[in-house]
């Protein structure tokens, strides 16, 4: 065998890459142990800490000013509070602070805020245990809690509160997600593989999902099928509309039982004997819903996973969630409350008149007029109060009332769609009869929506909207 020889030419080897390391940015003890929780009135209260916030120079913040980023970008305070943050160094680029608030920001720049956290409060109850393995913990989330730290919550979340109960080095990993005014059915896994097994679950849409919720008046009996597309409209205030543009959205109805209003104690028929004074008459003629009497308890099955999705439809069937502060809001939506609106043009107005509740007005839902409730309640709403913080001069605002902590929606059942495993929690206490009255306090298959899963094709699609009747709404023959 011959062989030859090869030359072989040698390259000079490449240099690293040499990366520029992050800026050193300001830091503050934030994260105390124990966490700064006291109760007080049945809310869980944080007591203020300082805190600093730091995030790099998103794209849409390139060459702008420094505070012109901050007065657009970040309006829970007023443009004053961000040019003083700035001046006196509480705000800084690159962890050093800026000549002028005109500084410009660039790509790669970090921006650091340092300020004095103040967090709302959230309801007292405990985060209840439905199930738990060695995987996986199944909890009910109490309604007013978010899940994740997000905006003005913190440490009032559903992550911190149960790592403040099981420990500083424990971590809790969501595998669902719900509306903070929402309770119900949560998984939290234990570890990262059971996490993802469950999360690949829900993303698959093999999870079956059941909800209950309360809603104003006499719901339809049978079958509804709302398919309405869903439209996100505002994410800063989370607004979405029902909208023939939006995503695909779809939803099965049953209500499981109707409770008219409460006789009078004489047996008086309430609509005969009208005691109210003159400007309340005025008041509830401009109220489409007042002539909605009583409400109903009614399972809902989505069938899609949209932002607000439930909320959105029962809205367009003109049965929304009674104490709903965004859509059973009179002063946001108007008389008719947008039933059967899906083409309405004043998104904009809409954002004005919603961007205003819980700062110069208390947001008010349709729950808030009703005669049960207590005139302490009605009184009793989070807005601002007009006082300054000693320390740092943010506004403060008021405790939220009762009925803010949380909406009648509840999500009452999870199961695998395999029938590998179920869980559910009991009827909420706003969903059990009242006083007084015969109802059901458990579920039943009679007013199951799943029932009606695999029998789409014998729907019959109602025209001409009335009493939430009408396009994209189906009624089951």
């Amino acid at each position: 065998m011959a062989l030859t020889t090869v030359e072989i030419t040698k390259t000079p080897a490449e240099e690293p890459e040499i990366l520029v390391p992050p800026p050193e940015v300001v830091t503050t003890p934030c994260d105390p142990w124990p966490r700064p929780y006291y109760l007080e009135d049945g809310l869980r209260k944080v007591y203020p800490y300082h805190y600093t916030y730091n995030t790099y120079c998103k794209q849409r913040w390139r060459g702008r000013e420094l505070l012109d980023i901050f007065s657009t970008e970040f309006r829970d305070r007023p443009q004053e509070y961000y040019k003083d943050a700035i001046e006196c160094g509480s705000v800084t680029l690159n962890g050093h602070k800026v000549p002028s608030v005109r500084e410009i920001v660039k790509n790669g720049d970090v921006i650091s805020h340092t300020l004095h956290r103040h967090e709302p409060p959230v309801t007292a109850k405990p985060i209840s245990i439905v199930h738990e393995d060695n995987d996986m913990i199944v909890i009910n989330k109490p309604a007013g809690v978010p899940v994740h730290p997000a905006g003005r919550y913190n440490y009032n979340s559903v992550v911190e509160i149960m790592r403040a109960e099981r420990g500083h080095g424990w971590n809790p990993l969501p595998c669902n997600r719900l509306d903070r005014l929402t309770s119900g059915v949560m998984f939290i896994g234990k570890h990262p593989k059971a996490a993802e097994k469950l999360t690949d679950q829900i993303m698959a849409r093999t999870v079956k999902k059941e909800y209950v919720a309360r809603v104003i008046g006499e719901f339809p009996t049978g079958d509804v099928i709302c398919d309405q597309p869903v439209m996100q409209i505002s994410p800063k205030l989370g607004l979405n509309r029902a909208r023939a543009s939006g995503k695909e959205a779809r939803t099965i109805f049953k209500r499981m039982a109707y409770y008219p209003p409460k006789a009078q104690p004489n047996g008086a028929n309430p609509q005969l004997e009208d005691r109210r004074s003159d400007k309340e008459r005025a008041r509830d003629s401009k109220m489409a819903w007042k002539s909605k009497e009583g409400y109903s308890i009614v399972r809902c099955l989505p069938l899609t996973g949209r932002t607000h999705q439930l909320r959105v439809h029962l809205q367009f069937l003109g049965h929304p969630i009674s104490n709903d502060p965004i859509y059973s809001n009179q002063r946001v939506f108007g008389p008719t409350l947008a039933a059967g609106d899906a083409l309405s043009d004043d998104d904009e107005d809409i954002i004005s008149k919603l961007s205003k509740m819980g700062k110069s007005e208390a947001a008010e839902a349709m729950e808030y007029h009703d005669d049960m409730m207590e005139e302490y309640n009605k009184k009793k709403a989070e807005k601002l109060t007009g006082d300054l913080c000693e320390i740092c001069d943010t506004p403060l605002y008021s405790d939220p009332g009762p009925h803010e902590l949380g909406i009648y929606l509840h999500a009452r059942k999870y199961a695998c769609q395999d029938g590998n495993w179920e869980y559910e929690t009991s009827l909420p206490d706003w969903a059990l009869p009242p006083p007084d009255m015969d109802g059901p306090t458990v579920t039943t298959e009679e007013t199951d929506p799943l029932t009606l899963v695999d029998e789409v094709g014998h729907l019959k699609l109602q025209r001409g909207m009335r009493n939430g009747e009408g396009i994209g709404v189906h009624v089951a023959e």
